[in-house]
C-alpha cells in the first residue's frame, strides 16, 4: 500500500512516498505538467472544457472496468465509455472466476448489464489491445484510458518438478477449467489415478477447488459448470482433500463463508485441528477472528471416522519439491515433499507473523497437486511508450493508490503522473479480496478521474474513440462484438443449459461464440 501522507490529502506541492520506496511528485492540478522524459508525446488537453464530451477506454469487461464506468458515467455529464474485451463475452472473473454453486454472486451481472445498456457505452468485445489495436493509438482517440483488465497469470512455487510431472494444476487453470474459460477448455485434469488431492495455498480459491472436488457432483448439474467439467468430476477418485499453508490458523486469508461451506458439505468430514495452534483464550480475539477460530474448532457436523470424503487444513508447511513415480519424462507425480515451518516473533498468533524454515521435512503421498498462492498481472504491449511502469515484482501497475497512474522519470527515484491514464481493481492494488473489494476500489479511481476532469487537470488528447477506430479494425479484419451480438451469445448459452436442465451451457471456444453471430 501507498504510505499517503497529508499533504497528499491537501494536494500540495512536493516529495510524497510510494510503495516502492521511490518518491511521486505531486504537482498541482492547476500547474500540473507533463515530465519531459516521457517517452510517448501526445497532445495534452485541460480536463472539464465546457461542451466537450468526455470520452474514456476501460481495458477489461469484468467488476472492476463495469464499476468504474458506472461511477464515471454518473459523475461527468454525457460521458462516453468504450469497453474492450480479449474474449467475444463480457463479465471476466464473475464468468470465470465465480464457483458454479455461487449464483448469488453473480447477481452484480444485472448491474453491469443494466450500465451496458446507457447509450453513452460501447463493447468491444474480441478485440486484443496491443496486438489488434495499440496502446498509441487508444491513446490517440481518448481522453483517458482505464486499465482494469485483472491478473491473467498465477504465481509459481519456483520449486523442483513443478513444471516436470503430471498431475500438478494451476488452481487458477482448474478453477478457468469448470468454469468455461476457453483458455483452459483442454485442461483435462486427471481426477482418476489417488484418492487424495493436495492444494497448496489456504485462500478462498483453494477452498474452492477443496470444494469442488469433494461436492456431491449431482449437486452441481444445475449450475452453469460445464458438461465436460460435469463428465471429469462424476469419474472422480477423490476421496480426501488436505490443504495446506506455510504458515498457522491465524494467519489464513478465506474467508468465514467459504470454510463454513466445507464443514457442511453433506457426508463429508473435517479433520480435527491441532489446538495448540490455536491461543487458549478464543474470546479475545477480534470478532472475525473469533468467529473464524470458533467455526474451525468446532469442526463439521459430520463424524470424521464415520464418512467416506474427508479434508483438512495442514499448517506450518512450506513445499520443497514434487516427486515422480518414476524417472522417466513427464512421469505422474507420487508425492511432495515439505519442510516443516515454525512461526517467529513474539506473537504467533498475530495474523502477520511470518515464519522460518526447519530442517524437519515430511512427505505427503499424493497423484493430484494444485497450487493456489495467487494471481498475477501482467503487463500490455506498448506500455513502456507510454511512459507507464509496470512493476513486474509486485503485478501492478505503478500509481498513486487513487488510481492515477506514476512515470518513473530518469534515475527512477521521481514518479510522476501519467495525464489521463488510470488503473482499478487486480492490475491496481493486487490480486485480492472480494468483488465487494473491487467495487470500493474502482469507485476510488472513478472518483479521481471525475474530480480531475472537474478540476481541468491535464488529459490525453481526446476524440471520438471507437467511432473512429472500428474501421481501422475492422481493415485488419478482426470479427469485434458489440452488446447486441453478446446478447445473442448469451440466448443462445440459454438455450443450450435448458435443454440439459441447467441455467445455461456455456461456449467454451470462441470460434463457435462467434459462429452464433454468423
Amino acid at each position: 500500500m501507498y504510505r499517503v501522507r497529508a499533504a497528499f490529502r491537501s494536494r500540495t506541492s512536493g516529495l510524497l512516498e510510494s510503495s516502492s520506496g521511490k518518491f511521486y511528485r505531486w504537482r498541482p492540478r492547476w500547474t500540473a505538467g507533463v515530465t519531459s522524459q516521457r517517452q510517448y508525446q501526445s497532445q495534452i488537453v485541460q480536463g472539464g472544457q465546457d461542451g466537450r464530451q468526455f470520452r474514456m477506454a476501460v481495458l477489461g469487461s469484468g467488476p472492476a472496468g463495469f464499476y468504474t464506468a458506472y461511477k464515471v458515467m454518473q459523475g461527468i455529464d454525457n460521458a462516453k465509455v468504450d469497453m474492450y474485451e480479449y474474449l467475444p463475452v463480457p463479465f471476466g472473473l464473475v464468468r470465470y472466476g465465480v464457483a458454479p454453486d455461487h449464483p448469488e454472486v453473480k447477481n452484480c451481472q444485472d448491474k453491469f448489464t443494466e450500465v451496458a445498456s446507457a447509450p453513452g457505452f460501447s463493447f468491444i468485445g474480441n478485440i486484443n489491445v496491443g496486438q489488434d489495436v495499440s496502446l498509441k493509438s487508444l491513446a490517440d482517440h481518448y481522453d483517458a484510458i482505464v486499465f482494469a483488465y485483472g491478473a491473467s497469470k498465477d504465481r509459481k512455487l519456483g520449486i523442483p518438478g513443478e513444471d516436470q510431472l503430471n498431475g500438478i494444476y494451476s488452481a487458477r487453470d482448474f478453477v478457468g477449467w469448470y468454469n468455461g474459460l476457453p483458455e483452459f477448455s483442454r485442461l483435462a485434469p486427471q481426477l482418476d489415478l489417488g484418492d487424495t488431492a493436495v492444494v497448496i495455498g489456504q485462500g478462498n480459491v483453494a477452498l474452492d477447488v477443496a470444494r469442488i472436488l469433494l461436492k456431491d457432483v449431482n449437486s452441481l448439474r444445475s449450475t452453469d459448470i460445464t458438461d465436460q467439467a460435469l463428465a471429469t468430476l462424476a469419474k472422480s477418485k477423490v476421496k480426501r482433500v488436505r490443504v495446506v499453508g506455510r504458515r498457522g490458523p491465524m494467519q489464513v486469508s478465506f474467508t468465514i463463508k467459504e470454510v463454513r461451506e466445507l464443514m457442511k458439505l453433506p457426508s463429508v468430514a473435517f479433520e480435527p485441528m491441532n489446538r495448540q495452534l490455536i491461543p487458549s483464550n478464543i474470546l479475545s480475539l477480534p470478532r472475525t477472528a473469533k468467529r473464524l477460530t470458533k467455526l474451525l474448532m468446532e469442526g463439521s457436523t459430520n463424524q470424521f471416522t464415520h464418512v467416506e470424503k474427508k479434508w483438512a487444513l495442514n499448517f506450518l508447511l512450506s513445499p520443497v519439491r514434487f516427486l515422480s513415480a518414476s524417472s522417466t519424462t513427464r512421469s505422474q507425480l507420487r508425492s511432495i515433499e515439505f519442510a516443516r515451518t515454525k512461526l517467529i516473533g513474539s506473537d504467533p498468533f498475530n495474523p502477520a507473523a511470518q515464519v522460518e524454515i526447519t530442517t524437519d521435512h515430511q512427505h505427503i503421498s499424493t497423484s493430484l497437486a494444485f497450487r493456489s498462492i495467487g494471481y498475477q498481472s501482467e503487463a500490455l504491449p506498448g506500455m513502456s511508450e507510454l511512459g507507464i511502469h509496470f512493476d513486474t515484482k509486485r503485478g501492478i501497475i505503478t500509481n498513486d493508490y487513487y488510481g492515477r497512474l506514476l512515470s518513473l522519470t530518469h534515475g527512477a527515484h521521481i514518479e510522476e503522473p501519467l495525464p489521463g491514464m488510470y488503473c482499478a481493481g487486480w492490475v491496481k492494488r493486487g490480486p485480492a479480496g472480494v468483488i465487494a473489494n473491487t467495487m470500493e476500489d474502482s469507485f476510488a479511481t472513478a472518483e479521481a478521474i471525475i474530480a480531475d476532469w472537474k478540476d481541468r487537470s491535464p488529459f490525453l488528447g481526446g476524440g471520438d474513440g471507437w467511432d473512429t477506430l472500428k474501421n481501422e479494425i475492422a481493415s485488419k479484419g478482426v470479427r469485434t462484438v458489440s452488446w447486441k451480438d453478446w446478447l445473442r451469445i448469451d440466448a443462445a448459452e440459454k438455450v443450450r443449459g435448458k435443454a440439459v436442465g441447467k441455467e445455461r451451457e456455456k461456449f467454451t471456444n470462441p470460434h463457435d461464440m462467434l459462429n452464433v453471430l454468423n
